[in-house]
């Protein structure tokens, strides 16, 4: 399709304005530093300045436009108090949706980091950890709805008598058994869907946690092992303490993103199949049927939901700094 530039033109002017904003805003901060000397608040301050109005503009007043559009009804036009609350604890849809978000919460985060703990401590110190730890991170360069889509795929079902085309069922049948629709059975289509997920996040933890076990000093390990240690107790005594701040990290981070999760349930069951999560079911609230209010109730929750992994996230970095 050629490019109109026409049709493009108010795009190119929002661009346009907003490059010369920026540039604006560039020239303020590099003029109020050279007139004269600035004590060092004061030019902390003029340099956070742009940062935290887009910080305001972006995030804050966001957040509390959404939180005051969960106390309406229907589009947004009403005022309904707490009814959107009382519905989504009340609401069959809506509890499903909580409950597999929970487990979610409760599943991915360990799976993903044990996963990735074992494939890090692996290569850790292999000759070949380069290509080992490149090829468990290509799940996460490929997207994860790109994820998503490679195992619908590999879930895909077909009647017994034609041809397989999803890895499992062909699997089942070579075995002998009968090919099963491995995202309409609940609850284990949650299971399916939440080891494609672990599949996507186990190399951001081998990634993280081989990096740590490497910097654990070569001497605590060569010592433990002049004095008996077998090498699981080295790994549970030694490696495990010292790369904790980094473990504790790398599972609040996942707990963040797990409990975000839409692009896998979009693209493989699209929230069918009692497989709806927070974060999707918001979105089918608010854009698919109209509920603005109730969408955004739903997003308020899961703002609350996160903050808890989010504070101790930055109490954990700062505590490894």
């Amino acid at each position: 399709m050629p490019f109109d530039a026409v049709a493009q033109q108010p795009k190119l002017l929002y661009l346009l304005q907003g490059v010369a904003a920026f540039a604006a805003v560039v020239a303020l901060i590099l003029l109020a530093l050279h007139r004269g000397p600035v004590r060092g608040r004061d030019a902390a301050l003029i340099l956070l300045a742009p940062a935290l109005l887009l910080l305001a503009a972006g995030l804050v007043l966001p957040g509390l436009r959404t939180l005051a559009l969960s106390f309406t009804g229907g589009r947004g036009g009403t005022w309904a108090g707490l009814d959107n609350y009382v519905w989504m604890f009340t609401d069959h849809r809506a509890l499903v949706a909580l409950r597999n978000t929970l487990a979610w919460a409760v599943l991915v985060p360990p799976a993903s980091t044990g996963v990735g703990l074992l494939y890090g401590a692996a290569v850790a110190r292999s000759r070949c950890r380069t290509p080992a730890l490149a090829l468990v991170l290509t799940p996460m360069a490929i997207s994860l709805v790109g994820a998503g889509v490679v195992w619908k795929f590999v879930y895909a079902y077909r009647p017994a008598e034609a041809g397989q085309i999803g890895l499992l069922n062909q699997l089942v049948v070579a075995f002998g058994g009968e090919p099963r629709q491995w995202l309409v059975d609940s609850p284990w289509n949650v299971l399916f869907l939440i080891v494609a997920m672990v599949w996507t996040q186990a190399g951001f933890a081998a990634v993280l946690l081989a990096g740590a076990i490497r910097a654990v000093p070569a001497e605590l390990t060569e010592a433990a092992r002049l004095d008996g240690a077998s090498p699981g107790q080295i790994f549970r005594r030694i490696t495990l303490p010292s790369i904790r701040p980094t473990l504790s990290v790398v599972l609040l981070a996942q707990g963040i993103g797990t409990l975000k999760a839409f692009d896998i349930v979009k693209t493989t069951t699209g929230g069918q199949f009692d497989t709806g999560v927070l974060a999707h079911e918001m979105y089918d609230q608010a854009f698919r049927y109209g509920e603005t209010g109730r969408g955004a109730a739903l997003a308020v929750l899961l703002f609350l939901l996160v903050t808890p992994f989010a504070a101790h996230q930055v109490r954990a970095r700062r505590g490894t700094g």
